[in-house]
């Protein structure tokens, strides 16, 4: 392991807007416990998928995209309120 200084954008709770020494641009530091639910959700919708379940597919789909869409939003707000450009 290695100890390095970090910049912090954001407060330091889930989905912590982060740059790294080296890093042009910040990230976003998931938790595991929040990647493990993200990689659940992922696999449901593909079950569904293959399943045929399309109604639920998409109800599945439509809350990952909120949840996904909460993080970017979390992140490109912390890049503007410290006049940081977008990666994008």
């Amino acid at each position: 392991m290695e100890r390095v200084e970090a910049e912090l954008f954001t407060d330091a709770g889930n989905d912590a807007v982060v740059r790294l020494p080296g890093r042009r641009f910040p990230g976003v530091l998931v938790q595991g416990d929040t990647l493990r639910i993200l990689s659940a959700d992922v696999a449901e919708l593909v079950e569904l998928c293959a399943a045929g379940d399309l109604e639920e597919a998409r109800q599945a789909a439509s809350l990952l995209q909120e949840e996904l869409g909460a993080k970017l939003q979390r992140y490109t707000d912390a890049l503007d309120a410290h006049g940081e450009r977008h990666p994008f």
